[in-house]
């Protein structure tokens, strides 16, 4: 699901829907600068991260444990591409335990299904 462009969509539309979508978007955002090499724009990109999904403040703040919470707020003295993965992890469990379950019993998903089944039927 997640590594494709149309199966992001869809699951990201379901998190809509439950309110969490700030959890894909935080685990599409550490993929985007683990590819990063331009040392400026892995800081950009970190400190970005860091404001939109980490800091306490952004309403879209994911949901990570202290220990994790410490690591990041240590590497952002030094930013790397890979600096996000522990809480990148976290938050894929998180989606892969919780909200993964939930969707593959959502309506959006059985809708998908039938449609699936609809076009291989006309083939």
């Amino acid at each position: 699901m997640m590594r494709s462009t149309a199966g992001r969509n869809l699951f990201r539309e379901f998190l809509r829907t439950e309110y969490s979508e700030e959890n894909l978007l935080f685990w599409l955002a550490c993929e985007d600068l683990k590819n990063e090499q331009n040392k400026k724009l892995v800081e950009e990109k970190a400190r970005t991260i860091y404001e939109d999904y980490i800091s306490i403040l952004s309403p879209k703040e994911v949901s990570l444990d202290s220990r994790v919470r410490e690591v990041i707020n240590r590497n952002l003295l030094d930013p790397t591409p890979h600096m996000y993965e522990d809480a990148q992890l976290q938050i894929y469990t998180l989606m892969h335990r919780d909200s993964f379950p939930r969707f593959l019993n959502s309506q959006v998903f059985k809708t998908l299904l039938e449609s699936t089944e609809e076009s291989t039927n006309d083939s």
